[in-house]
């Protein structure tokens, strides 16, 4: 997606430090926009009732889609692109209220319950008077959010001269077949030379590394509503059930599940 014709979206709820207002939160359709590289004292949660978000936090890149939240602590820089159209829901914690919540960035298999406080948190009309009620509603939000664990549905990068540009070639070329011998050769390095280099810096193998890129450039085209037979044709793999099969592998269900997942009303 090309950042010049998009529209640089601006939030200022992540910087109102405010004890009083423990979370506050808005949601919006937004449609090819991106939120340029920024960073706010609220810790906050992004999740999608449709639409998928890419998102880059530090070295690693999230694609979040309705199935994921996202939490980003406070003071953590990030980016976020909106394809097509997303139906955004995202809450800010206020600093005084993040002690026992994650540290670290990272997406989510989100519950039906966080959800549910979350858009009747959105739905608070006053923001600068809050309720008994509402406060006690809000506690319970970050009791459940404390709670939340790390999916493996992320994508390290590295900033390493070398692995960088082999990186870009291979996102811009999510089909391609070559092996980590031929990457090595244009690099100029031994293949075993390449290969420590992707796991200190990547925490992972060169094989390991293409099959996540695949994985999410798959879930992102399924939250487009892409067929699976041209998405598995798009990501290079010769038949449908090889794709099926990589999927079902590394998230436990096959796309088509994972579509009938993303329909369900909440």
């Amino acid at each position: 997606m090309n950042n010049d014709n998009q529209t640089n979206l601006i939030v200022d709820l992540g910087y109102q430090v405010n004890p009083s207002l423990p979370v506050v939160g808005y949601t919006e359709t937004i449609t090819d926009a991106v939120c340029s590289l920024h960073s706010h004292p609220r810790a906050q949660l992004l999740y999608a009732t449709s639409g998928v978000m890419n998102v880059v936090v530090e070295n690693q890149i999230w694609v979040v889609n309705p199935l994921q939240g996202l939490w980003i602590p406070g003071d953590i820089e990030h980016q976020v692109s909106f394809q097509k159209d997303v139906n955004l829901h995202s809450v800010f914690i206020d600093p005084s209220y993040t002690n026992n919540l994650p540290t670290t960035s990272f997406s989510f298999d989100i519950s039906i319950f966080l959800k549910q406080l979350m858009f009747k948190i959105i739905s608070f009309e006053d923001h600068q008077n809050i309720t008994d009620i509402q406060k006690r509603i809000m506690d319970v939000f970050l009791d459940e959010l404390s709670l939340i664990h790390p999916s493996s549905t992320f994508l390290p990068t590295s900033n390493h001269i070398k692995l960088k540009s082999i990186i870009n070639l291979l996102t811009n070329d999510v089909a391609n077949k070559e092996t980590v011998e031929y990457f090595a050769d244009l690099s100029c390095m031994s293949s075993r030379t390449l290969s420590r280099l992707f796991i200190k810096e990547l925490g992972m193998s060169f094989s390991d590394w293409r099959i996540r890129l695949k994985l999410l450039e798959a879930i992102k085209r399924l939250g487009e509503k892409q067929s699976i037979k041209q998405i598995a044709f798009d990501l290079g793999y010769e038949t449908t059930s090889a794709f099926i099969f990589m999927f079902k592998k590394n998230l436990g269900k096959t796309p088509s599940n994972y579509i009938l997942e993303n329909k369900t009303k909440y």
